[in-house]
């Protein structure tokens, strides 16, 4: 089975397969974090042990043997800057990119780069055809991650198929990418 390279070199970061020693340093983004996910993660609303963080490294390394789903850290200068998985819950020919960053590494384009790197490794694994950024339609800095890619809006979804949160519109709105020819 083809999966994506464990390691990407980007021009600002490097993405690369999370690891158990990564532990510690993703529950200090994470928790740092907080307060900036809270209004679009159902994920972050309560505490975030460091038993969370390994079980999310965990569970990343069971889809990734499985490849059902290929997650990242975001670093830069060795800190965790966040998180992107290319996830298998589109259906077959299609991969979705998920994204997190920390508030301190916003606005210099690490996901906009991170996402176009994804995309790039979706579409040299066989059989993928189609790579998607689902987002909430009141999330403006998610979606200009998609539109900076030239992603096309295909769709929207109501009721969303995440649990609402605070700052949530309730309407998931759908970018695709095809594969070249």
């Amino acid at each position: 089975m083809s999966r994506p390279a464990e390691r990407i070199a980007l021009s600002r970061a490097v993405l690369h397969r999370p690891g158990q020693a990564d532990t510690a340093a993703l529950h200090r983004a994470v928790t740092e974090s907080l307060h900036h996910l809270r209004p679009w993660m159902p994920w972050a609303a309560g505490d975030y042990p460091l038993s969370a963080a390994e079980a999310f490294i965990d569970e990343a390394t069971g889809h990734w043997q499985a490849g059902t789903a290929f997650t990242y850290l975001i670093t830069r200068d060795q800190v965790v800057a966040g998180a992107i998985s290319l996830e298998g819950r589109i259906g077959d020919g299609g991969l979705e990119i998920g994204y997190w960053l920390h508030p301190d590494h916003t606005g210099r384009g690490l996901v906009t780069t991170a996402a176009g790197a994804l995309t790039e490794q979706a579409f040299a694994l066989p059989g993928i055809s189609r790579v998607e950024i689902w987002h909430d339609a009141a999330n403006t800095a998610s979606r200009a991650i998609p539109e900076r890619l030239g992603f096309t809006c295909v769709d929207q979804y109501h009721p969303p198929r995440f649990a609402h949160t605070p700052a949530k519109a309730g309407v998931e709105v759908v970018w695709r990418l095809t594969r070249p020819d």
